[in-house]
């Protein structure tokens, strides 16, 4: 940051944070506003709500397809650029959304937004890792990090009353203020930063991309049990592509797209490995709770939007804390000992009876977002903490795409799991509140189990993370 004046550098860091906030906001509200307006949105455009997953999985896959590429064009072109680049383009498909007048086209203004949405975060979140020194950066993906778990709180939520009292269109309209705010303070706050690696691994994109295609056709169907034979078949596929992009990048070494001496950073590859293990059980949580509340309890959309949104109050409540907890308690401790509480907490929300309250629900919620916001903090911070500037673009790049792939899978698992229990006369008698009670005992014990990579990392892990008042 030489070429910055020494207040022009603290106005840099003052607003970096709020920016890569916006573009999170923006991506994750967007990735489940439209959940609860598939319905209206249907019947305006003459289509069965059955027939609009396009919409959903186009957004996904053009996520996985070019989130793995966000790195070459912010090295080549430059964060600054890049991310208004992807703004403009984000604001565009938001707009193109909203004047849809058909279902292809609806699907063709979606892929418009996720490519927007694709190169957004990853590129944000680059210029953050390289505006801050390794102590000052956990600190500063905190305050961003708030809207990564308040945007599938709220989407459901926002989404059903701007649906009831508006109309369908406005939950994509409702990007153009944020987009606006997010470019202004870009133009004037976001540094220019270029990388040294410019060429684009085109066979290495073409080989990883299609993998990531596949297993994201794979998850949008793994709820689907009378599918799996194809979605068995999608995985087995995405397999065999990663395994020949693996001996693709071995050949080719640092000019991989994703090269292989990331995964020589042990920070990087247990942080790789674990927030891909502990996402397949804590993602579902804001799909399950909803569904759980309209139909074990039938109870309306708007009162299950209420239930799980006061998990943001613990979210916020956490932001002052998170960093001298990571201080005192170092990295290890807190990702082994918090993984295991997020799992019990979990598997305690299965034995709530159901002629309790609900509103019981409410308080686990509020202490699962607590110990949630720790979780994800840590996990991203440690999964960084020992990048190389020339490792940090294809490193950031290759934990959006993991977080993507490990959160869909995780929605996935999850639907898959309750159809099963759902459907089975031996263990629940075909009760849906029992489905629901031995879904969450799984995932909690999945997400338990996910501890144990955590204890790779060894006890001094994360200390140039540490604050220097910490030191």
């Amino acid at each position: 940051m030489t070429e910055y004046s020494e207040e022009r550098e603290a106005k840099v860091k003052r607003y970096m944070p709020y920016i890569l906030a916006t573009a999170i906001f923006m991506q994750m509200l967007d990735s489940t506003i439209l959940n609860t307006a598939i319905p209206a949105i249907a019947s305006d455009l003459g289509e069965s709500p059955l027939n609009m997953q396009g919409a959903i999985i186009s957004y996904v896959l053009t996520l996985a397809l070019f989130i793995p590429i966000s790195g070459y064009f912010a090295d080549k072109f430059g964060t600054q650029k890049t991310f208004l680049v992807s703004l403009v383009i984000f604001i565009i498909g938001s707009v193109l959304c909203a004047s849809s007048q058909s279902l292809n086209f609806l699907i063709f203004a979606r892929f418009v937004q996720g490519l927007g949405g694709a190169l957004m975060t990853p590129v944000a979140r680059l210029a953050l890792i390289k505006t801050y020194p390794r102590n000052e950066y956990v600190q500063a993906m905190n305050y961003a990090i708030i809207p990564a778990l308040l945007g599938p709180i709220a989407g459901p939520l926002v989404g059903g009353y701007l649906v009831e009292y508006i109309s369908w269109h406005w939950i994509f309209l409702i990007n153009i203020p944020f987009g606006l705010l997010g470019f202004y303070m870009a133009l004037k706050y976001l540094p220019n930063f270029e990388g040294v690696n410019t060429k684009l691994d085109y066979k290495g994109f073409l080989i990883f991309g299609t993998a990531c295609l596949l297993l994201s056709v794979a998850l949008e169907y793994l709820s689907e049990l009378d599918r799996i034979v194809i979605v068995s078949l999608l995985i087995l596929a995405g397999v065999i592509l990663l395994y020949l992009y693996y001996l693709h990048a071995k050949k080719v070494g640092r000019s991989a797209i994703f090269p292989l001496h990331l995964f020589q950073v042990r920070t990087f590859r247990v942080g790789i490995v674990g927030n891909l293990v502990c996402r397949l059980g804590v993602s579902s949580i804001p799909l399950l709770i909803p569904l759980l509340i309209q139909v074990a309890y039938g109870r309306s959309a708007s009162t299950a939007g209420w239930i799980i949104a006061p998990m943001s109050i613990s979210v916020m409540a956490t932001k002052s804390v998170v960093v001298p907890i990571l201080d005192y308690f170092g990295y290890r401790n807190i990702l082994k000992i918090n993984t295991l509480i997020i799992g019990v907490i979990i598997i305690i929300i299965g034995f709530v009876p159901q002629n309790w309250n609900i509103l019981w629900y409410v308080g686990i919620l509020i202490i699962l977002g607590f110990f949630n916001s720790i979780q994800f903090t840590t996990m991203n911070a440690i999964s960084i903490a020992d990048l190389r500037d020339h490792q940090t673009s294809s490193g950031n790049s290759l934990l959006s795409v993991n977080q993507q792939l490990s959160m869909g899978f995780g929605i996935g698992i999850g639907l898959a799991i309750l159809r099963v229990f759902k459907s089975s006369e031996v263990i629940t008698n075909n009760d849906v509140y029992f489905a629901f009670k031995y879904t969450f005992i799984f995932i909690g014990l999945l997400t338990i189990l996910s501890s144990f990579v955590f204890s790779r990392l060894n006890y001094r892990d994360g200390d140039n993370l540490k604050t220097k008042k910490a030191k």
